[in-house]
C-alpha cells in the first residue's frame, strides 16, 4: 500500500540513511540537492518530484517502495510477536499487561 504521509516518508528516509551511516549532508550532496531541501523532505514539510524521489533511492541503494509503501502483513506479525511474549509472561504479568492494552483500547473509542 502506498504511503502519503509526508512525514512517515521522511521517517523511512531517515532510518534508511542512518543504517546507511550518511548524513543528512552527504545524501544531499549525492543526490544533487540543498543541505535545506534534503532535510525538509526528511522532517516531510515538502513533497518531491519522481526525480527527487529517484535521486535519493539511487543514493541510499533502494528502491521506491522502500520508502513510498508499507507492508500490510507487518501489523499481524507484530501482533503475533506480542502474543508470544504475552504467553511467556508469569500470569500476573500477563494480566496486567492484558489491563494496560484494555484501558489504551477504551481511550480509543
Amino acid at each position: 500500500m502506498l504511503i502519503f504521509d509526508l512525514r512517515a516518508i521522511g521517517n523511512r528516509l531517515l532510518a534508511i540513511r542512518k543504517r546507511a551511516g550518511l548524513t543528512q549532508a552527504e545524501v544531499a550532496e549525492a543526490a544533487g540537492l540543498s543541505d535545506r531541501t534534503y532535510a525538509d523532505i526528511e522532517r516531510g514539510s515538502v513533497n518531491m518530484r519522481t526525480e527527487t524521489v529517484l535521486k535519493i533511492c539511487n543514493v541510499l541503494h533502494v528502491t521506491p517502495d522502500a520508502i513510498m509503501t508499507v507492508d500490510n502483513t507487518a501489523p499481524a506479525k507484530r501482533q503475533e510477536e506480542l502474543i508470544v511474549k504475552l504467553n511467556a509472561c508469569s500470569p500476573k504479568n500477563r494480566e496486567t499487561a492484558l489491563n494496560l492494552l484494555d484501558v489504551y483500547l477504551q481511550s480509543l473509542e
